[in-house]
C-alpha cells in the first residue's frame, strides 16, 4: 500500500518549514482566534496542556543524559589552567546574566496583574536554605528523579560524568574499555532525547496556538501588554549584558573598537540563525582577526557553544519571574537562588538541545514549583527572544576567549591580521544546527 504523494508532500513541507515561523504564525492565529471566538474557545485547552505536559516529561531524562554525556567528554587534561579559566568565566557570567535578568524582572514586574486561566496558584511554604542544600545530595537518586528534584539530578549527573570522563581519559586500559560502552550508551540516549525534543517542538506550534487562543479568549487584549513587557525586559537585560562584556574587556585593556569590529559578524549571524554551534565557523574567523591563537580559541569557542549560555540564562531569569507574576506567586530568596543554580548548572547539559531556552525554563519552573500554564505566553514570543539571547551567547564566548588569551603570555598575535583558517565545527554541516 503506497502513501498518497500529495499527503507525503504536505507532511514533508510542514517539517521543512522553519520552526521560528511556525511559532510566529501560531502566535498570530492564536491571538486572532481568541479575540474573535471569545471564552468558548476554551474547548482547545487540552491541545495546549498536552504541549506543557510533553515539556515536563522531558525535564529529568534530558538533564540526566545530556549532562552525563557532556561532562564525560571533557578530559582531565582540558581542565588545566586555561580550561579552568574559561570554564570559570562561563559559569560566573552565566550566573551574573541570570541575576541581571531576575533583577530587571523584579524591577519591571512583567506579567503582574494578568489573571491567566489555570495560572493562579497558592504560594508554597519555602524550605530553609539548609534543607535546599541538603536536598541537592539525594539519599535515593531514583526518588529524586520521580519527585522532579532537578538540582539533585544535576548533582548525580555531574559526578557520574566526572567519574566516567576520568575512566575514559585515564591511563588504565581496562577502565577505558569498561567506560566506553557507558559513554556510547549515554551519547545514544542524548541523541534519542534530541529527536524527542525535536518532535515535541514540531507539535509546539499547535500547543502554543491553543494556549494563546484560550488566554486571549478569556482575558481579551489584557494578555498582549505582558508579552510586550516580557520581550522588552529581556532585550533590556541583553543590552546590559553586552555593556558588562565591554567593561570586562576594558579591564583587560582590550580595544573595544577592534573587538566589536571583529565580533559584529558572528553577532549578526547568531541573531539571524539562532544557533551558537552554526555560528561557530564565523566566531572562529573573528577570533583569528583578533589575533587569538588557536591553542585558546580552538578549545574555548567549541566549549562555549556547548556549555555557555549567558543570553539564555538571562532569559530564564526574566521568564521565571514572569511566570511567577502571572501565577500570582511571590518567589522567596531561597527559591530565586535555586533558579540561579539550576540556570547555571543546566546550561552545561542543555546548550546543544533544540529549543534549549524553553527546556531550561522548564527546569527552572519545575525546581521553583511554579505552574506551567504561563509558559504558553513565553513560547509565543520565544522566537524574538531566541535571536537576541543567541547573539548574547556568542558574544560571551568570544569575550571570554579574548580575556583568557590576554591573560596567557604569547596567546594574542599582532592585532587585525587574518590567518584565513576557518574551521567548521563538527556539528556545522549541511544539517541546520538547533537553535539555542
Amino acid at each position: 500500500m503506497t502513501q498518497d504523494p500529495a499527503k507525503r508532500s504536505w507532511v514533508r513541507r510542514y517539517f521543512e518549514f522553519p520552526l521560528i515561523w511556525k511559532f510566529a504564525i501560531a502566535l498570530v492565529l492564536g491571538l486572532i482566534s481568541g479575540l474573535i471566538v471569545g471564552p468558548s474557545i476554551a474547548v482547545l485547552e487540552p491541545l495546549g496542556n498536552l504541549f506543557l505536559q510533553l515539556l515536563q516529561m522531558l525535564v529529568i531524562p534530558l538533564v540526566l543524559l545530556t549532562l552525563l554525556s557532556g561532562v564525560a567528554s571533557i578530559s582531565p587534561s582540558q581542565m588545566g589552567r586555561v580550561g579552568g579559566k574559561i570554564i570559570g568565566y562561563y559559569l560566573v557570567t552565566s550566573a551574573v546574566a541570570i541575576i541581571i535578568g531576575m533583577g530587571l524582572a523584579l524591577l519591571i514586574r512583567p506579567g503582574l496583574g494578568l489573571d491567566m486561566p489555570g495560572g493562579g496558584e497558592e504560594p508554597e511554604e519555602s524550605p530553609a536554605l539548609t534543607d535546599v542544600i541538603l536536598n541537592i545530595f539525594p539519599e535515593n537518586m531514583f526518588e529524586a528523579m520521580v519527585e522532579g528534584n532537578v538540582l539533585a539530578v544535576i548533582f548525580v549527573a555531574v559526578i557520574a560524568g566526572l567519574a566516567l570522563g576520568w575512566m575514559l581519559h585515564g591511563d588504565n586500559e581496562r577502565l577505558r574499555v569498561l567506560a566506553q560502552p557507558v559513554k556510547d550508551l549515554s551519547d545514544a540516549g542524548t541523541e534519542i532525547m534530541f529527536l524527542i525534543v525535536r518532535g515535541v517542538l514540531e507539535y509546539g506550534p499547535i500547543g502554543v496556538f491553543a494556549l494563546i487562543a484560550v488566554v486571549v479568549g478569556e482575558t481579551g487584549t489584557d494578555s498582549l501588554l505582558p508579552m510586550l513587557e516580557l520581550t522588552g525586559t529581556v532585550y533590556a537585560g541583553i543590552a546590559i549584558m553586552i555593556l558588562a562584556y565591554a567593561v570586562l574587556l576594558l579591564l583587560f585593556k582590550v580595544d573595544l573598537r577592534q573587538f566589536f569590529g571583529a565580533a559584529k559578524d558572528p553577532m549578526l549571524t547568531a541573531y539571524v540563525t539562532r544557533s551558537s554551534s552554526g555560528t561557530l565557523p564565523v566566531t572562529m574567523r573573528a577570533a583569528d582577526k583578533l589575533g587569538i591563537k588557536e591553542g585558546i580559541h580552538g578549545f574555548s569557542l567549541p566549549l562555549g557553544a556547548t556549555i555557555n549560555m549567558d543570553g539564555t540564562a538571562l532569559y530564564v531569569g526574566v521568564s521565571t519571574l514572569f511566570v511567577a507574576n502571572v501565577a500570582g506567586v511571590d518567589l522567596t530568596l531561597v527559591q530565586m537562588l535555586q533558579v540561579v543554580a539550576v540556570g547555571v548548572l543546566a546550561s552545561i547539559g542543555t546548550a546543544g538541545v533544540p529549543g534549549a531556552g524553553l527546556i531550561m525554563l522548564s527546569l527552572a519552573i519545575t525546581q521553583a514549583g511554579l505552574p506551567f500554564a504561563p509558559v504558553a505566553l513565553v513560547a509565543g514570543v520565544d522566537a524574538l527572544l531566541d535571536m537576541a539571547r543567541t547573539m548574547t551567547n556568542v558574544t560571551g564566548d568570544l569575550t571570554g576567549t579574548r580575556i583568557v588569551a590576554q591573560s596567557e603570555r604569547g596567546m594574542v598575535e599582532g592585532h587585525g591580521t587574518t590567518r584565513g583558517r576557518s574551521r567548521a565545527h563538527p556539528r556545522s554541516d549541511a544539517t541546520p544546527a538547533p537553535s539555542d
